[in-house]
């Protein structure tokens, strides 16, 4: 994206989202900050400005530790009621291997910022043992089947 645009590099980077979500071509989810900073060559700013346009607009909702969605689409909850549920749904027992953070990043198109945090919850919770260095963290217990 040009840095100068006569009609505000934000409002070019909100057209171009806008126009993927009616063609289909993002269809939930929409990709993380760092990875639209990275798509248009543009500061965390510019994305925050064009994502409140889309915002007021009613196109997407946002939602914190979970993302920015197509408004009336997606699984909004928390990320780290996401990754309890796979805990929960992944048939591990206690002192088994857990997910890597790349694991979960990818499984959740989350951020490493995000996925730490929620494994940090889930740490402080007593349902995850902390990793030594080079080691995966490991299942100290398994959720309660409510939420």
């Amino acid at each position: 994206m040009p840095q100068v645009s006569p009609r505000g590099t934000y409002l070019q980077v909100a057209g171009v989202l806008r126009e993927q979500i009616r063609a289909g071509d993002i269809a939930e989810r929409l990709p993380s900050k760092t990875d639209l900073r990275r798509i248009h060559g543009v500061g965390a700013s510019t994305i925050d400005r064009a994502l409140a346009v889309l915002k007021t607009e009613g196109l997407i909702e946002s939602v914190r530790g979970a993302g920015n969605y197509v408004a009336g689409t997606g699984d909004r909850r928390p990320l780290v009621e996401k990754v309890t549920d796979l805990l929960r749904a992944s048939g591990v027992k206690p002192g088994d291997a857990f997910f890597t953070e790349d694991e979960l990043c990818e499984r959740f198109g989350a951020s490493r910022t995000a996925v730490r945090s929620a494994i940090a919850k889930m740490e402080g919770q007593g349902l995850l043992a902390g990793a030594a260095p080079g080691k995966r963290r490991e299942v100290r217990a398994l959720p309660d089947d409510g939420h």
